[in-house]
């Protein structure tokens, strides 16, 4: 139980691991890199990476249409806009407007998290990041165009999550067959020793049964059949029969035989004869 504690408690350090360092803006030919959150909504990456030139938005709000525009191509563009006075969905629009293939977002103050862009996603076509206001400084220091080259790295947020479920699941289930292993053994042998006490009277219990020496020509008053239930042969004169506490006879060595070997119970009435108090509380 400890080992599986333990390694839950792993997987989930893992994960926040791999979330706060995942997704990146690396500019080049520089090769420096910073930490991004995706766009909520925006196009995804899918798992792979989109690269293209860096601009710097004009304004830089992008909160009006831009300025600088472009044909929308596949070598694609980025513009780098600062957070504030709008919402991030209209930065993004305007920039879509505009020609961009990606806009990338930095904060407008100092030493704050990182955060999603909540947006609509209807209408939104290209790719958007959301990047600390370092980061940004830096991006914008090396907006030169088609001088050098911004990719954008897919988050592995999701692969993380799906990481986490997978392992969750099977450490759950190797739990569980731990329990199944550790329970079903014991749950075996209780068993087998309840059925095997189950499978024979006590041969004190049978030895004090009570005896009478069968009579044809007179009856008995423990006598109530002249067949033997175990054995099915009639009883004959001479015969020594055992009296079971509900009253039912049959011959000594058939009864004492089912009692030992077969059963534990009367085979007339399948009155049970393991508890002792059933026979010294019927006794006659």
């Amino acid at each position: 139980m400890r080992e599986g504690l333990f390694l839950m408690l792993s997987i989930l350090y893992a994960i926040m691991i791999i979330e706060g360092s995942s997704a990146t803006v690396l500019i080049k030919p520089s090769s420096i890199s910073f930490p991004d959150l995706p766009a909520k909504s925006a196009l995804s990456l899918n798992g792979s990476r989109v690269c293209g030139s860096l601009h710097v938005a004009n304004p830089l709000d992008a909160c009006s249409p831009l300025r600088n525009r472009f044909e929308f191509n596949e070598s694609g563009r980025f513009a780098l806009i600062v957070r504030g006075e709008c919402a991030f969905e209209d930065k993004i629009k305007n920039a879509q407007s505009a020609g961009f293939r990606a806009a990338i977002v930095f904060d407008d103050k100092d030493n704050r998290n990182l955060i999603y862009m909540m947006v609509n996603p209807e209408g939104i076509k290209v790719h958007a990041v959301f990047v600390s206001k370092y980061a940004g400084e830096i991006l914008k220091e090396h907006a030169r165009g088609k001088e050098g080259e911004c990719c954008i790295y897919s988050s592995r947020t999701d692969a993380a999550w799906t990481v986490l479920a997978i392992s969750l699941i099977s450490v759950v289930v190797i739990l569980g067959l731990l329990i199944i292993a550790f329970v079903t053994p014991r749950h075996w042998l209780h068993w087998q020793r309840t059925n095997n006490r189950c499978k024979s009277v006590d041969s004190k219990m049978v030895e004090a049964l009570p005896c009478f020496t069968f009579r044809n020509a007179s009856l008995s008053q423990c006598h109530v059949g002249e067949t033997c239930a175990i054995c099915l042969e009639d009883y004959k004169d001479g015969e020594v029969l055992k009296v079971l506490p509900c009253h039912h006879e049959f011959h000594s060595t058939c009864v004492d035989s089912w009692l030992t070997k077969w059963g534990t119970f009367c085979p007339v009435c399948k009155l049970d004869m393991k508890d002792k108090s059933a026979y010294f509380g019927i006794k006659r």
